[in-house]
């Protein structure tokens, strides 16, 4: 086999490991009785998106701030709904409410990653998204693949200076998208030649329940397109709602933004992706063509039960080598 052309693959790992816990049955344990359907799901994922996209560096992009403090402040409603009352720090690694048989599994599988070798990234105060954002954007060398179920991703895809390209998995590692500018332009309805940006604008406008983002009332995801597609940015379209004399806002459209200004103008760094985040990396983010710690490895699989699902990624990393 060939060796693997240079790519970096960034992996939204809450998102991958919710998937994990829900697409994997409970009854799958550790010799003890301890559900470990997670981090089964999640090895799996890894080793089948290694052997599939064959990536050169590959970073796990974690969560230490599910919910951060610069958005809250910016708008409140952010998130606000999927805790009950007063949200807690959430532990490294975890988003939002974690259900209560996979909180554990967690540092289980962040063990292992440790194990095998991979890199792990966060940013203290940032979403993974954030972490995400901020590595793809600061590469010069070698093209991205994203991997993540987060729609607010397709922000970051681009053809320059190297190719940052998002592999959607919301509906699961089967069905996944691999999208790239033209791909958002055609899904979405938004200019091909700022695609990232433009798809960015449109959610600040249709806005999005599961977020907590009212958006702006009369304005759903068609509107959103047609207008940010009207406009070169999000300042040059802000300025037209008070320009009476900017033709491209019909009067109803321009009263609907108007009427909505004081969300129109704090949204912006509630959605858009964070590109300066102070990323930490646990070690270099070459992917291992064996184990870093192979006897630490062989006793976290014996322990959690686990050994299928870990010899299946050392061997895609052998493969990959």
């Amino acid at each position: 086999m060939t060796a693997p052309a240079p790519s970096l693959m960034l992996l939204d790992a809450a998102s991958l490991y919710f998937r994990a816990y829900y697409g994997v049955p409970e009854s799958i344990t550790s010799p003890d009785g301890i559900p470990i359907n997670a981090v089964r799901g999640f090895t799996d994922m890894v080793a089948r998106l290694v052997t599939e996209r064959r990536p050169t560096r590959l970073v796990a992009c974690l969560d230490l701030d599910w919910r951060p403090a610069f958005r809250v402040e910016a708008l409140p409603s952010y998130k606000a709904h999927r805790v009950p009352g007063e949200p807690e720090v959430a532990p490294a690694g975890m988003p939002e409410e974690v259900p209560d048989t996979l909180a554990p599994q967690v540092p289980v599988l962040l063990e292992v990653l440790a194990a095998v070798g991979i890199a792990t990234a966060g940013a203290e105060g940032y979403e993974a998204d954030d972490v995400i954002g901020t590595l793809a954007a600061g590469e010069r060398k070698d093209p991205v693949l994203a991997v993540s179920g987060d729609r607010d991703l397709m922000q970051i895809v681009r053809d320059e200076p190297v190719p940052v390209r998002l592999l959607y998995v919301g509906r699961g590692l089967a069905k996944a998208e691999h999208l790239g500018p033209g791909e958002v332009a055609a899904k979405y309805g938004v200019p091909a030649d700022r695609a990232g940006d433009a798809y960015a604008e449109m959610a600040m406008l249709r806005g999005d329940p599961s977020d907590g983002l009212p958006g702006v009332p009369g304005v759903g995801a068609k509107t959103a397109a047609t207008l940010v597609g009207r406009f070169g940015s999000w300042a040059e379209l802000r300025a037209a709602v008070t320009d009476r004399a900017d033709t491209r806002l019909a009067p109803p459209v321009r009263a609907k933004l108007a009427a909505a200004a004081p969300y129109l103008a704090v949204v912006e760094p509630v959605v858009r992706v964070a590109l300066d985040a102070p990323v930490q990396l646990d070690r270099p983010d070459t992917l291992p063509r064996s184990p870093a710690d192979p006897d630490r490895l062989t006793a976290l699989a014996e322990r959690w039960g686990v050994g299928s699902s870990v010899d299946r990624l050392c061997a895609a990393l052998a493969k990959n080598a």
